[in-house]
Parts: C-alpha cells; sequence; structure tokens
C-alpha cells in the first residue's frame, strides 16, 4: 500500500495520463474525465472488466497486468490509488524516468481547477448521497461535473464532465485526502469511526472530520442525528452550519418515515412540509435523502422542487441491486463493508422482502477492519439476516494477519446454526442454493469482489434443489 504524499507538487499542464489501477470505479471516472479533456490516457489493472473495455473503446490504451513496458514515451503523468504497492513495476518506472507521479485526489484537485465544490463525506451514505445530489441538480437544470465512488444507475456512469461551474463528488476520508480539496459546501453524512489503521484513534478520526468541516468556504451541512457527527459539530467553528435528519431541532427535519416498501417520509423546512417518496427502500435512503434536500436549498433551490427532484433518483450500482432470480429467489448484492452499513442494507431488504427470508453472503473487507469489528459484524448479520453464509477475508491492499478470517466472524455469532463459514466460493454457492427456497432474498455484501459469486449463486438456483445440510436455520 501506498500512503498519498499530498505534498508532491501536482503539474500546471498534463498532456498523457498513466492511471495505476485504472479500472477500478474512481479511477476508471477520472481517467474517463481526462478523456473529455482531450488528454492521451493509458493505464493498466490486474484484470480485465467492463470499464477497462469502455475505455478503450473512448480511446484509452489499456493494459491487463501491470508491466514497466506499459508506460509509453509520451506519458509526463501517472496517478495511481493507494491500493498499489510500492514495488509495481509501473510506479518503479515512472520514479525513475522523473515523471510526476500523483494521487487520484491529487488528479481530481487538478480537474476542479478552483470551480465550486460540493464535498460528500462520510463513513456511510456518501455514495448514495452523492448520487441524489447529481441526479437532482441535473434534473434541476444544471449541469455539474461530477465523480462518484459508485456508478449512477440512472446515467450508467459514475463520473461526468459538465458545463457548469458546479462541481459535486464523493470526498474520501479513508486516507485524509477529503482534506486535499477547496471545499464550497461540505455534507457529512455521519462519522462512525472506521480506517483506524490511517487514522490511529478515534479522536484524530472526528478531529479530521471537523477540520474538513471548519475549511469550508460556505457551508457545513451535517447530521442531526448521528452521535459521531454531533460529536464533530460540537467541535465546529464555521459561521453557517445547517443540520439534517429526525432531531426535532434539525435545521432540514425528515420525519413519518414508512419502510413498507418504497419508503416514504415528510420533510420539513422553515415552517414548510413535502411529502415525500423513492423508489429504493430503506429509513437510511429517506435520511440520505434529506441531507441531498439541504444541499440543494444551500445552493439556492426551493424545497418543494428540490424534494421533487431528489425523488427521481434510481440508485446506485451495487447498493442493493438485484442481479436475477431464479428458482423465486431474488439475488442482490451491495457494498456494505461496515456493520453499519450492513445494518441499514439489511434492514432496507426486511422492509421489502415479505414472508421472505434474507441470506447475507458476507466478505469481509481488510484484515484490520476484521480485526476490530468482528463482533459488531457479527451482531448485526445475527440480527438482520435470517442465516449468513460468511466467506473468508479480501484483503484489499493489506497483508494477511494470522488468525483473522471470515471464521472470526462466524465465531462471535450466539447461535451457530444463524451463520456458516464457507471459504471456497463453489461450496458456499452451493450451500447458498440450498438454504433458498422461493420468497427468499439473497444479498451479497461487501466492497471487495464478493459480486462475482453471483453466477455462481444463480447457476446453482437454477439447478435442482438438493438436501440443506445441517445450520440452514429457519
Amino acid at each position: 500500500m501506498i500512503r498519498p504524499d499530498l505534498s508532491l507538487p501536482i503539474p500546471d499542464d498534463i498532456t498523457a495520463a498513466h492511471f495505476i489501477g485504472i479500472g477500478g470505479s474512481g479511477m476508471s471516472g477520472l481517467a474517463r474525465m481526462f478523456l473529455d479533456r482531450g488528454i492521451r490516457v493509458s493505464g493498466s489493472d490486474r484484470a480485465d472488466s467492463k470499464a477497462l473495455r469502455e475505455l478503450a473503446q473512448l480511446g484509452a490504451t489499456v493494459h491487463v497486468g501491470h508491466d514497466a513496458a506499459n508506460l509509453a514515451d509520451d506519458v509526463d503523468t501517472v496517478v495511481h490509488t493507494g491500493a498499489i504497492w510500492p514495488e509495481n513495476p509501473e510506479f518503479v518506472r515512472a520514479k525513475e524516468r522523473g515523471l510526476h507521479v500523483i494521487h487520484r485526489s491529487q488528479a481530481l484537485y487538478w480537474l476542479i481547477g478552483g470551480r465550486r465544490l460540493v464535498s460528500v463525506a462520510g463513513a456511510h451514505g456518501k455514495t448514495t448521497s452523492t448520487g441524489m445530489i447529481v441526479t437532482a441538480l441535473r434534473d434541476l437544470g444544471t449541469d455539474p461535473t461530477f465523480v462518484n465512488g459508485g456508478v449512477i444507475a440512472q446515467l450508467g456512469v459514475s463520473s461526468g464532465s459538465g458545463s457548469d461551474e458546479l462541481v459535486v463528488i464523493e470526498a474520501d476520508e479513508s486516507d485524509g485526502t477529503f482534506l486535499l480539496y477547496d471545499t464550497s459546501i461540505a455534507l457529512i453524512t455521519n462519522v462512525d469511526p472506521d480506517h483506524l489503521d490511517h487514522w490511529g484513534t478515534r479522536d484524530a478520526f472526528y478531529a479530521a472530520f471537523a477540520r474538513f468541516a471548519n475549511e469550508a468556504r460556505e457551508a457545513v451541512v451535517i447530521s442531526a442525528d448521528d452521535p459521531g457527527a454531533q460529536r464533530v459539530r460540537a467541535a465546529l467553528t464555521h459561521p453557517r452550519v445547517i443540520t439534517f435528519g429526525e432531531a426535532p431541532d434539525a435545521t432540514v427535519r425528515v420525519s413519518d418515515i414508512i419502510t413498507d416498501g418504497p419508503v416514504s417520509f415528510r420533510i420539513a423546512h422553515e415552517g414548510r412540509i413535502v411529502d415525500a417518496q423513492l423508489p429504493v427502500p430503506g429509513a437510511h435512503n429517506a435520511i440520505n435523502a434529506t441531507g441531498a434536500v439541504a444541499v440543494l436549498l444551500t445552493l439556492g433551490h426551493e424545497l418543494e422542487s428540490a424534494v421533487r427532484a431528489v425523488e427521481g433518483f434510481a440508485g446506485t450500482v451495487r447498493r442493493f441491486e438485484l442481479h436475477g432470480v431464479e428458482r423465486g429467489v431474488s439475488v442482490f448484492d451491495d457494498y456494505a463493508h461496515h456493520p453499519t452499513e450492513v445494518a441499514a442494507a439489511l434492514a432496507a431488504a426486511r422492509t421489502v422482502v415479505g414472508d421472505g427470508r434474507i441470506i447475507a453472503i458476507q466478505q469481509p473487507h481488510t484484515y484490520s477492519r476484521t480485526q476490530e469489528m468482528y463482533r459488531e459484524f457479527a451482531e448485526v448479520l445475527e440480527r438482520y439476516a435470517d442465516h449468513t453464509v460468511m466467506l473468508d477475508v479480501y484483503g484489499a491492499r493489506e497483508d494477511p494477519v494470522p488468525g483473522v478470517t471470515g471464521e472470526l466472524v462466524s465465531g462471535a455469532f450466539h447461535d451457530p446454526s444463524h451463520v456458516h463459514f464457507v471459504p471456497d466460493w463453489q461450496e458456499a454457492a452451493e450451500y447458498t442454493a440450498a438454504v433458498a427456497r422461493d420468497g427468499d432474498y439473497v444479498i451479497t455484501l461487501g466492497c471487495g469482489n464478493v459480486y462475482q459469486i453471483i453466477p455462481q449463486v444463480l447457476e446453482a438456483l437454477g439447478r435442482p434443489p438438493a438436501p440443506a445440510s445441517a445450520g440452514a436455520g429457519e
């Protein structure tokens, strides 16, 4: 893993950029925007993907696998993620050639170029909230530039170059890069301590969010409900703070949340009340929508038009996304990788599953998070899912830690009949198909590659059912 060095100079001009890890959702979005600017783009990733093929169609030169030879002679700038290792041959060659080597956040900073910026930060909900703001602004006649952490369903992309001066981004707190940007309006969805491998302590995590908010040039929009956000709010010195949530004193208040099917609710601001409904389920999405509306109000839009615009949001890819139905079993995927996110995703599923059961396929993400939060993962999975199929840890940028596996989570369940640790994916798919019955929801959970098990699950469901082994849980 390479920690971003934000002190490195950012070039004034870029004519040819090479992206190491170009297939990721954030990196592919940046590469697309560089192409929009007329910049020559090349890049590599360890595996082929739809993102690589789409970029190739747009004119980028893409490579599967990392090799120093991928770095063409005309490249003047190399963009990388923190997920690569210092020994990456393209990274090493770029250093040897004396090229500008910048973190993806610095590439985004260069693209923003001093325009009016809305930065969305928070441990959870920022991808959805960013998507809501972007789609609503477009519906309201604004054409913002945007960079999101996930593909916005109705736009089919995670980023886009707009014609207006407004830019909307999902700002990443995991490595501190959200402090790099010159933010005009800061939205903080919540502050649930995470990424302590970077921050070290919870106090440092809270302090970073307070700095992010206080440095916003125009306004801070922050949750009135989340305990961590309230701790940050107490440290704010900003002259303009707008709160949102269910709290009675929230500046923009949501109430009467009904989660039976598509979530419906009311939003109130300065004595006006507007009823709303979203096509996506879950009380957490009503909260996200309220934060998005608060940002739109801060940008000068009226309450009624802001709510109507947010209602058009159709979701983001890998957020409770339906992939198929076999034998009456619906198979979904969700990016949730923190206990709070897992609880929200499964609670949302509960509102629409009816008499069916919820079978979670959980892939813990990173050894550090799993070691820190395995009890919390077990608690929310046991509470919200009827049964859990536990895969092994997706290490991402981290080296394995002895004793930290998916079994650490499954072993923390109070009732072992509610969980089954299956490190082999084909066995996990077969087991899931044996457990599932007509009307059930199967949901893969995690921000690693867990979604890649879905074809195996659907294929196993498509075969005649076999008797489930012990521990299927009723």
